[in-house]
């Protein structure tokens, strides 16, 4: 009896709701509503997709130009210019070749700035001779350098280009040297020694 009660109660809730389903005359709009105003409502947008694309200007070709200047401008070879010059510094070994120019910088066929990675202290060490003497735009300098870091080759080169300018007059010399600019620098790494961590780095003492 209570079962058939319960069962009549139930129809008699559901059919006191009432469901209305309109679908509005926009697209991907769906809204329902019940007596007591449940609404729904779904919309999607068109996704828009930028595509952007730029043409980079080949590495390769900038290379082959630079190294068809150099040696252009280099007939015959580093070695067989007039005006040369050696320097060294730690590992690093750099040749040193100027010619008469607008200050252009050109170390291993790429330019100066993106050879040192755009480091201030590295570019200033390449600068500091030129600039000492005025002639920062007045000669182009060419390197070849190998051996070592970036680091120790920019201070060869520096020491490649005061040598270079003591051979255009020796009236540079003074200037240059009392700027230190004509000292080797011999500092090296110690080398590590037998029964040591590093040169001079010894494990730690132990009595027992």
């Amino acid at each position: 009896m209570t079962m058939a009660m319960s069962i009549s109660l139930l129809t008699s809730s559901l059919s006191s709701l009432s469901f209305s389903s309109q679908i509005s005359e926009k697209p991907n709009t769906l809204s329902l509503s019940r007596s007591n105003s449940l609404s729904l409502s779904l919309s999607s947008k068109p996704a828009r997709l930028l595509v952007s694309a730029t043409v980079a200007l080949p590495v390769e070709s900038e290379a082959t130009d630079i190294k068809k200047l150099v040696k252009s401008r280099l007939p015959g070879g580093f070695a067989a210019q007039p005006i040369f010059g050696t320097g060294r510094r730690k590992c690093a070994i750099a040749r040193v070749v100027l010619q008469e120019g607008t200050g252009k910088v050109i170390i291993n066929y790429r330019d100066a700035k993106e050879y040192l990675q755009g480091n201030p202290l590295w570019l200033q060490y390449i600068k500091v001779p030129l600039v000492t003497l005025g002639y920062e735009s007045s000669y182009d300098v060419f390197v070849k350098a190998h051996g070592g870091g970036l680091s120790g080759q920019a201070q060869a080169i520096s020491l490649g280009i005061a040598r270079a300018l003591l051979k255009v007059s020796e009236n540079h010399r003074s200037p240059l040297k009392k700027e230190g600019l004509l000292t080797r620098d011999s500092r090296v790494v110690e080398r590590k020694k037998v029964g040591l961590k590093k040169a001079r780095k010894a494990p730690q003492f132990s009595k027992r």
